[in-house]
């Protein structure tokens, strides 16, 4: 990323500024991984199992930080985005059903976001809750048409800073933590179906293809810019790997800290069944207190506001790629008219969505199982992508990584073999 995508860091003493100019799509996507509706499936899990599931966040962290690595280089050194990557690696046909169920997952997750953003808000300030998630979905839109992307990224990370609100939430309430180190080193793993589901649910928020097509996107992005720059780039695989690996870390760690909070007041209080991010955050006042509230709801709207276009973004490269469009967020609208329709039609249709009395919960349920089975044949093609002589000598990547990529792909098709297997046993 160039100098000016860094916001005000110009201002920020030397070692700092260097170290958030070395963040960026990394850290972005990371964060936007702990979306409001992350935030649901990792506050149920927190509020069901109490800290016995931690362990899965250990799991995916390397999972994660893998194939998000193995995606930026792809976008990073091709200067293309993922579907253009893929293309050359599956069918048409296929490319194309994959990319339209990426449009649908991250439709509904949009919509599981504002619904619990304006739910949050309701909470803060009473009023529409409807209103409020309509607002923000606007605003998101706004933001994405108007603001080029080498200025609105400095926004972005910027914004991934409220995600530090769940840590001060989860050191406002008691927590056991020599229980909580003890169910991390000593996990209890069965295949109780809600357990299972609650994992699948898991790997399907934390491993999903917007992540993908989003960091690729990005790196592309940037790559781009400094070219056209002239900017000196050094080794774009360390910077990648640090990024990118400080974003996957940062989120895990938050999720775990949400994990945390929700099991030390609402499992040790017998709540075990939540709906909403928003439901969580009032859950908590009457157990934890006014602060830790405000804090889990305030980070409700924060998360979103970051998530949204993060979904929405990706979705339109995913279409334009697909299709042949002009499209990039360093594009003015009337530049790429077909590329911002496809940003505006997931938001608006994401505003629409959660007008509806569909539940958050049931919205994010669905949109787990739609990115947890996508994710799987994308992983696949991005691990061909780079596997092959050719494809050696152009991105260069160590041996252990793409194993950890491979490892990756296996894992999520195992996680939803395990989904498929719960719902036709019903065991």
């Amino acid at each position: 990323m160039t100098e000016k995508g860094h916001g005000s860091s110009e201002k920020l003493p030397g070692p700092l500024r260097r170290l958030w100019g070395a963040l960026g799509p990394g850290l972005i996507t990371g964060a936007a991984d702990d979306d409001p509706s992350g935030i649901a499936t990792y506050s149920q899990a927190g509020a069901q199992f109490g800290y016995g599931l931690g362990w899965t966040l250990f799991l995916t962290l390397p999972l994660m930080g893998a194939i998000q690595i193995i995606a930026a280089c792809i976008g990073w050194k091709t200067r293309k985005g993922l579907a253009l990557n893929l293309a050359g690696r599956m069918p048409r046909a296929v490319l194309l059903s994959l990319v339209g169920l990426l449009v649908i997952a991250n439709t509904i997750n949009i919509a599981a976001d504002l619904a619990a953003m304006g739910d949050a808000m309701a909470l803060l300030v009473k009023g529409p809750r409807l209103a409020y998630a309509a607002a923000f979905g606007v605003i998101c839109l706004v933001a994405e048409i108007f603001i080029p992307y080498h200025r609105y990224a400095g926004y972005l990370k910027l914004a991934a800073l409220v995600l530090l609100v769940y840590v001060a939430a989860a050191l406002s309430v008691q927590v056991s933590w020599l229980k909580v180190l003890h169910d991390l080193a000593v996990p209890d793993i069965s295949l109780d179906k809600d357990m299972l589901l609650t994992v699948v649910a898991i790997f399907g928020t934390t491993i999903s293809p917007y992540l993908f097509f989003w960091q690729a996107a990005q790196e592309a992005e940037d790559a781009q810019i400094a070219r056209r720059a002239h900017a000196a780039v050094g080794n774009f695989f360390r910077r990648i790997s640090f990024d990118t690996w400080t974003g996957m870390a940062f989120s895990n760690s938050i999720a775990l800290f949400i994990m945390i909070t929700t099991a030390a007041t609402l499992h040790a209080q017998g709540i075990t069944k939540l709906d909403s991010a928003a439901q969580a955050a009032e859950a908590l006042r009457p157990i934890a207190g006014d602060l830790t509230f405000l804090l889990f709801a305030a980070g409700i709207i924060g998360t979103g506001l970051l998530a949204v276009p993060v979904l929405a973004g990706s979705a339109a490269y995913g279409v334009a790629e697909a299709f042949g469009l002009k499209g990039s967020l360093e594009l003015p609208a009337n530049r790429a008219i077909g590329f911002y329709a496809i940003v505006g039609a997931a938001t608006l249709g994401g505003v629409a969505l959660a007008s509806t009395e569909i539940s958050p919960i049931t919205m994010l349920f669905w949109s787990a199982v739609i990115n947890g089975v996508v994710a799987v044949p994308i992983m696949i093609a991005m691990m061909l992508v780079v596997s092959g002589d050719k494809a050696a000598k152009l991105f260069a990547l160590p041996v252990w990584l793409k194993m950890l990529g491979w490892l990756a792909a296996a894992v999520m098709g195992v996680a939803v073999a395990a989904m498929a297997w719960s719902w036709l046993t019903g065991s």
